[in-house]
């Protein structure tokens, strides 16, 4: 396939940045390569030609440590439902298509250097929540603690959570509640978490509302783009939890 692609590039958080189009470096791209792997081949090209090469977040590449975090034709990690960037292929596209590629998009998530944004922000919020002990010994029996399998797929769902952002890009008032919710309800639904449950809701909130991220409109865009499909119903539980928390302090 020959694509022509329209990059944000931006050399850090102080520059105003802006699209660059690449076609040349963008010729015999296949169609089973992954939308990472046709970067590389491009920042290869770029490289050849004594040009800077595109900076792009990228680890795991199987879908599940979130850093590929990049806009797609408007899309945060493109047109494929519930898949993350490394994991879209280039059959999504068709030869001659126009592809523009943009970092996520928010005020909590300076960027860094083109592609790359900084997303500590997500780490102060998991940090206020604290930690869960438990014992790590030997196996407790079996019917010690029982758990219903409806709160346990309940938790199972929110911990699909794998901290992309995309939430976050796509909601139009760059809010992370529905990040936030998923960490809540991973660590709120199972006994284990229940003691501090009032003051972990209280305390990732606010670290959330501190991080400057927006407020929740119900848009619901982020459970579109989440790639881990992670429901909007988190947030109503968390909404829920956050009041009787609020009238429980008082």
């Amino acid at each position: 396939m020959n694509l022509t692609i329209y990059v944000w590039r931006q050399k850090d958080a102080k520059d105003a940045g802006g699209f660059e189009k690449y076609t040349d470096e963008c010729k015999g791209i296949s169609e089973h390569m992954s939308f990472l792997e046709m970067l590389d081949v491009v920042n290869d090209r770029l490289t050849e030609k004594g040009k800077m090469p595109i900076a792009f977040d990228s680890d795991c590449r199987e879908g599940i440590c979130g850093t590929c975090s990049m806009v797609i034709n408007g899309r945060p990690h493109g047109p494929w439902k519930a898949t993350t960037t490394c994991q879209l292929h280039m059959r999504a596209f068709k030869d001659g298509d126009v592809i523009y590629i943009e970092p996520w998009r928010s005020k909590a998530f300076p960027v860094i250097q083109d592609l790359i944004v900084d997303r500590k922000a997500f780490d102060t919020i998991i940090q206020a929540g604290g930690y869960i002990s438990t014992n790590c010994g030997s196996a407790p029996d079996a019917n010690s603690m029982l758990i219903g399998k409806e709160v346990s797929d309940s938790a199972m769902d929110a911990a699909a959570c794998i901290g992309c952002g995309a939430c976050v890009a796509a909601c139009p008032n760059s809010s992370a509640m529905l990040f936030t919710a998923a960490k809540l309800a991973h660590m709120n639904t199972l006994p284990q978490g229940k003691p501090e449950e009032a003051q972990r809701t209280l305390s990732m909130v606010g670290a959330m509302d501190s991080a400057g991220f927006g407020n929740c409109s119900n848009h619901l865009e982020c459970e579109a783009a989440c790639p881990k499909e992670i429901s909007g119903q988190v947030i109503a539980a968390m909404n829920r939890g956050y009041a009787k928390a609020s009238f429980g302090k008082r």
